[in-house]
């Protein structure tokens, strides 16, 4: 299926835990699925950013 939506917005709550679902929209927008490991970047000012590792790891690196 291919979606052409790039973008969206949508509200998530806190658990008592700490933790949130991610919604649906974006799991299939970025291929996450259950065991994915995502990488939590904060910055203060700017917010909160989850991404893939395998991602993360190659943008590190210098690849894309």
């Amino acid at each position: 299926m291919e979606d052409k939506e790039e973008r969206f917005i949508v509200s998530v709550k806190v658990g008592p835990k700490g933790q949130i679902t991610i919604p649906v929209e974006a799991r299939k927008m970025f291929d996450i699925k259950e065991g994915d490991t995502l990488m939590v970047m904060g910055d203060k000012s700017r917010g909160i950013a989850l991404l893939k590792a395998d991602l993360f790891y190659n943008i590190m690196e210098g690849n894309k």
